[in-house]
């Protein structure tokens, strides 16, 4: 995506998000992406319930301190800060959403991790980072919105040293019944495609990565789609008092299409892969 043509894609994502992020990093508190409830009867608030989704990818990569890790679409920042915190690791954020951006810096400094966690304005389709500059790659939902997955992944593999790691969480294709509301769901999410699981491992496979783990984890992430809307409407007068409900009405309108698919059209895949030492 380094030519005009992808730049100009970049920059529709970018704005995806400028618009979409303010409401979302107040909801889920820096991680704008999807949550995970074990059954209706589990009592996690919302941020609790996203942040097992951080935190189920991050265990994945198998971290080590003193290793760079690049979140590739890093969002507001609180996940690359969990990562630092927690694993003792260097990361680096890339995100084309200026917002976003602005957050994760923001939070960085609020922890005091200015020096451990850096976020950089920018297209992963075109990384300025040398070869072999990360130890690991992690990407939450951020593949999803590439307009071109194997570019993408190529310039993910290219940064990676030898034996390096990637891991991803995305949506996946679970039925093609009723692709109108598939339909709806891709629009709303600017997705240019979505992948059944083992397409995304071909999809790895064919830049040159080794797939190492992979799990189908959607009854319990897309599937929980109506326990979101309670927990979340429970908090709406919260985030009224803060944006206004006309804010708050178009947050929800921006986001209809995304309920469209029944519960069981849509999965959610957790995929690890290394960069083969040959």
């Amino acid at each position: 995506m380094g030519n005009e043509s992808g730049a100009a894609g970049a920059a529709v994502i970018g704005e995806h998000y400028d618009e979409r992020s303010p409401i979302g990093d107040e909801l889920r508190d820096g991680q704008i992406h999807m949550w995970y409830w074990y059954d209706d009867e589990d009592d996690a608030p919302l941020t609790e319930a996203v942040h097992r989704v951080s935190r189920k990818v991050a265990d994945t990569l198998g971290l080590r301190p003193g290793e760079h890790v690049l979140d590739a679409g890093c969002g507001p920042g609180a996940t690359a800060i969990y990562l630092a915190r927690t694993f003792g690791v260097r990361v680096t954020g890339v995100n084309v959403s200026g917002f976003e951006i602005d957050k994760a810096r923001q939070r960085a400094a609020a922890a005091g991790l200015t020096g451990q966690v850096g976020f950089e304005y920018g297209d992963y389709a075109a990384l300025t980072h040398p070869d072999g500059t990360f130890d690991a790659v992690l990407a939450l939902e951020s593949l999803q919105n590439a307009a071109d997955l194997g570019q993408v992944l190529g310039e993910l593999f290219r940064v990676l040293r030898p034996g390096g790691r990637l891991t991803f969480s995305d949506f996946s294709l679970e039925s093609d019944a009723e692709p109108h509301r598939i339909a709806k769901f891709m629009e709303t999410l600017k997705l240019p495609v979505l992948p059944t699981l083992p397409e995304w491992l071909d999809h790895l496979r064919a830049v040159g990565f080794d797939i190492e783990e992979y799990t189908q984890c959607g009854p319990r992430v897309f599937g929980r789609k109506a326990k979101y809307l309670r927990v979340a409407m429970s908090g709406r007068d919260a985030v009224a008092a803060k944006f206004g409900d006309e804010a708050v009405s178009e947050f929800s309108r921006l986001h209809s299409g995304f309920f469209a698919p029944r519960r069981d059209q849509i999965g959610y895949v957790i995929v690890s892969a290394r960069k083969p030492h040959r």
